[in-house]
């Protein structure tokens, strides 16, 4: 997909603060902390640095909303899992990813980023059995994979095929751009599929 235009809509706390006007189709990243969302994000889009990175897990503790084109939106979810995160804390992050992954008619795609060079962690898997549950459209993204060589990624992604039960999943490098066509091509195809969806 060509990118003609991509910018930072605004963050969100809660559900009233979510974009409204007008109805655009979502694609939303999950993800653990530090697991490489907002590189995923900036990588795809071509753009660097519109999705804020950081060294600090947890940093992100808002939904963030990106205008595509001027047609869809990208929504950076907080991350989960950063055990140094106080609990009150996290269970407002958990609420707020609830709400809007539970509410919002406006999403058609969820993109649950996992990191290639370990196994999926317990929260990864709870996180992967509610969208399963709920039946999200769902794409899981092994990221970090430039740092693996092809026999050991190709070991990783079954191994987390197997752990999350998912049929596809695919290997990204935000490094190498590997991956990104194949992510595009998902997206592409959920935000074709929304049309009707949200007329």
């Amino acid at each position: 997909m060509k990118i003609t235009s991509a910018e930072f809509i605004k963050s969100a706390f809660s559900e009233d603060h979510w974009p409204q006007h007008p109805r655009l189709p979502e694609v939303a990243f999950l993800g653990r902390s530090n697991v490489g969302k907002s590189s995923v994000i900036n990588s795809l889009l071509g753009v660097r640095g519109l999705a804020r990175t950081s060294s600090t897990p947890g940093r992100t503790q808002a939904l963030n909303f990106f205008l595509i084109n001027e047609r869809f939106r990208f929504v950076d979810l907080p991350g989960y899992g950063f055990a140094r995160v106080p609990q009150e804390v996290k269970a407002t992050w958990g609420q707020m990813a609830t709400d809007y992954l539970a509410k919002r008619t406006e999403l058609v795609l969820s993109i649950h980023v996992v990191d290639s060079r370990h196994e999926p962690t317990k929260s990864d898997v709870q996180l992967c059995g509610w969208l399963q549950h709920y039946a999200k459209r769902r794409l899981t993204v092994a990221t970090k994979s430039d740092k693996l060589s092809q026999n050991q990624l190709r070991k990783n992604i079954d191994l987390i095929r197997g752990v999350l039960e998912e049929a596809e999943v695919l290997a990204y490098s935000a490094l190498t751009g590997r991956g990104r066509d194949k992510v595009w091509d998902v997206v592409q195809g959920a935000l074709t599929s929304s049309r009707q969806l949200l007329l």
